[in-house]
C-alpha cells in the first residue's frame, strides 16, 4: 500500500511539471504570434493571440488548484514543497508574459489598422529575440532541474533594459522632430515596455528553479551571487 502511494505522489509531482511546461509551451506561441503579427500586420494571427489568451488564464486556474491539492492531500517534504512553490510562482510569470503577448498583440492591431504613414521605425526584433531566447532557456531549465543558464539568463535582462533604453530615446526623438507620429510612438511605446516586462518574468522563472533546488531566494541579488549559489 505504502508502495502505491508513493508511486501515486511521483506521479502527481510529474503531471504538475508536465502541465507547467505544456503552459509554457502555449506561452511561448503566444508570444512568437504575437511578434509575428506586429511585423506582419497578419490580422488572422494577431487575433488567434488576442483569443488564445483565455487558454493561457485556464492553464494557470488548474494549475494552482492541482498545486492546492498536493499540499492538502500529500503534505510534501521540504524538497517537494519548494518545487510547488516553484510551480506556483512560474505559472503566475507565465500567465503574465501571455497578458503581455495579447497586450502586444492589440497595440499591433491598432497600428496595422489605422494610418501608418505616420508610424516612426524602431527595431524591436533584437529584444523581442532576447525575451523569446530567456523564455525558452528558463522553460529548459525548469525541465531539467538545470542551474547552469540561470545566470545567463539574468544577464539577458541587463541587454533588454538596453534595449528599451535605445528604442525609448528613439521614440522620443521621434515625437519630438513630427509631432504627427505621437500616437503610433506611443503604441510602440507599449509594445516595447511589454518586451521589457517579459524579459523580467522570464529571468523570474530561471531564478525560481535556483530556489527549487538551492532554497535560496534569489530574485533580489545580483548576478554574481547568482553564479556562486549556481556553483555552490
Amino acid at each position: 500500500m505504502m508502495e502505491h502511494t508513493v508511486k501515486q505522489y511521483d506521479a502527481d509531482i510529474e503531471a504538475i511539471r508536465s502541465r507547467v511546461l505544456q503552459m509554457g509551451g502555449l506561452v511561448e506561441q503566444q508570444l512568437v504570434g504575437a511578434m509575428d503579427g506586429l511585423e506582419t500586420g497578419d490580422m488572422l494571427l494577431i487575433d488567434q493571440v488576442i483569443n488564445n489568451d483565455a487558454r493561457v488564464n485556464a492553464h494557470e486556474v488548474d494549475l494552482d488548484e492541482a498545486c492546492s491539492h498536493l499540499i492538502a492531500r500529500r503534505q510534501p517534504a521540504a524538497s517537494d514543497l519548494r518545487m510547488v512553490m516553484a510551480v506556483i510562482k512560474t505559472i503566475t510569470d507565465l500567465e503574465r508574459i501571455g497578458d503581455e503577448a495579447k497586450k502586444i498583440a492589440r497595440a499591433s492591431k491598432s497600428i496595422h489598422t489605422a494610418d501608418s504613414m505616420f508610424t516612426p521605425r524602431v527595431h524591436l526584433r533584437p529584444a523581442m529575440d532576447l525575451v523569446l531566447d530567456m523564455l525558452r532557456t528558463s522553460l529548459d531549465s525548469f525541465a531539467r532541474v538545470d542551474l547552469s543558464r540561470a545566470a545567463d539568463v539574468v544577464r539577458q535582462d541587463k541587454q533588454v533594459d538596453n534595449e528599451w533604453r535605445s528604442v525609448l530615446r528613439q521614440l522620443i526623438t521621434f515625437m519630438m522632430e513630427d509631432p504627427r507620429t505621437i500616437s503610433r510612438a506611443i503604441e510602440l511605446l507599449f509594445i516595447a515596455k511589454s518586451i521589457e516586462r517579459i524579459g523580467d518574468h522570464s529571468k523570474n522563472i530561471s531564478e525560481y528553479v535556483v530556489y527549487m533546488v538551492k532554497g535560496r531566494d534569489v530574485r533580489h541579488v545580483s548576478v554574481e551571487e547568482i553564479e556562486r549559489e549556481v556553483r555552490g
